[in-house]
This record gives structure tokens, sequence and C-alpha cells, in this order.
């Protein structure tokens, strides 16, 4: 199986979300990370789908996504897309071992967002591997608790899903 990031422009309305993670589960299909939220149209959000598939069930799936109505646009994403996640993690830091979790923190580029007497809370953005390693770092010194987004992602250079004159309009209901 590869690995393939869908970015998937779609209206927003209320159960878009369960029509689309349905097409995925009917077809079998685990779907690794989903991360879904408005874009700088208020009309619409943008879904970014990662998921494990062969490339001919995935052209099934994009095929079946299209035919939804709701579904405006979907473009897969390649390995040059800027993609990151977000990760909050809280770990265990008495006096002792303060200064080695804030010098890993400074080394990942991750902020200090909460410290109380027992535990540092940070939070952390890259891709998928960056935040993986940084966990791996921590882990010796006790991971508390965290909580890891999905990824979200955008094409780079100057073309645009939502470009103007790329989508049909989207209606509202009164």
């Amino acid at each position: 199986m590869t690995r393939h990031t869908l970015s998937v422009l779609v209206e927003n309305k209320s159960g878009v979300l369960a029509r689309v993670s349905a097409l995925f589960s009917r077809r079998g299909f685990n779907i690794e990370s989903l991360a879904v939220g408005p874009t700088e149209n208020p009309d619409l959000s943008r879904m970014t789908i990662v998921a494990d598939a062969e490339a001919q069930p995935l052209e099934q799936i994009t095929k079946q996504l299209n035919k939804l109505i709701e579904v405006i646009k979907i473009v897969e994403l390649d390995t040059a897309a800027v993609q990151r996640e977000l990760l909050l993690v809280k770990v265990r830091a008495p006096l002792a071992d303060r200064a080695q979790v804030l010098q890993t923190a400074e080394l990942f580029r991750a902020r200090v967002i909460d410290v109380n007497t027992d535990t540092v809370t940070l939070e952390a953005t890259g891709t998928p591997d960056k935040l993986q390693a940084l966990l791996a770092v921590l882990a010796p010194l006790g991971i508390k608790e965290m909580a890891q987004s999905g990824t979200v992602a955008l094409g780079r250079g100057p073309r645009s899903m939502s470009g103007a004159g790329t989508l049909r309009p989207v209606e509202r209901s009164a």
C-alpha cells in the first residue's frame, strides 16, 4: 500500500464529512489522518485526507467522491506539498530534568505553552517524521499525555485549488 494525501474542497454543510468518510469505509480503507476546516471562502471547507491505498482503488474512491454534489474539487498532493501536523505533549519535568526538556524543545523548535511543578507542556508543528522524532527523544523522560492533529496540506507554488474561475458557485439555502 502507498500513502496518499488528498485535498478535497467541499461545500461547508452539515453531513458532508459523514458522507465522505463513509465512502472510504464502504471500500474498506482506513483513513490514517483527517483534518477539516474552513477556507478563505466561508461557504467552503477543505478536507485533508491521508490514506494507504493502491493506485487503482484510490482512483475508484476519487471517482465516487466526485459524484457527491457537495464535493467541489479533489487534488492528490505529491510529496512536494507543504504538509504539517500539530502536537501538544505534556512531559514529566521535575526540576532535575526540566533543563533537558527545555533544551529538547528548543532543538525541535517547540514552544513551551504550560509549566507547573511536575510537567511541561509543549506545542510543536512539523512533518509527521519530525514529530515522531521529538516524541522519541521525550519518551525516556515520561510522556504523561499527548494530542496530535491530522495532516493539513497545501500544494506549493502559485497554483491554487480555489483559484478564480476553477470552482462552480456554491448555493446557500435560506
